[in-house]
């Protein structure tokens, strides 16, 4: 433990004293807990392919990529699982949940570029979401490893 220069010399520095967090802190957790959503939404949106196909705009062969919507079921389903899982390790700090975290939220967005001739406006909501998390954890994730909270 260092000598805190403001005591005298004599208390010594805690680790919480030590570290230099700032109010951006906030975004990194608002961009786990935006993951989390993702994966929620990614999630409904994975059980209406398998389980309502007739609920989309258009037929599978009008999609960008021509697959049945249980193949894009069972797509959405297992990005919105780790997108959960990648949320809730985002919020503990977890250095392998940021990169992992940036790489689902790409995913996702790619995913639901390519679905989104099936629900428009679903897909692009999902996409901007993808593209908040992805600025969060880009830009202020190494802070969140340092925060005290």
């Amino acid at each position: 433990m260092a000598q805190s220069p403001g005591r005298g010399g004599t208390a010594p520095v805690t680790d919480y004293e030590q570290r230099e967090v700032s109010g951006w802190t906030g975004w990194v957790v608002f961009g786990g807990v935006m993951l989390i959503m993702v994966g929620l939404f990614q999630l409904v949106q994975g059980l209406v392919a398998l389980f309502d196909d007739g609920f989309y705009a258009v037929r599978s062969d009008g999609l960008i990529v021509n697959v049945n919507y249980n193949t894009w079921g069972w797509i959405h389903l297992v990005i919105g699982i780790l997108a959960g899982l990648v949320g809730l390790g985002l919020l503990a700090g977890n250095m392998v949940a940021r990169i992992g975290g940036v790489i689902i939220a790409v995913l996702s967005a790619m995913a639901n570029l390519a679905f989104i001739s099936a629900y428009p406006v679903w897909s692009t909501i999902v996409i901007a979401l993808d593209v908040i998390v992805i600025y969060a954890i880009i830009v202020h994730g190494r802070e969140l490893k340092a925060s005290p909270y």
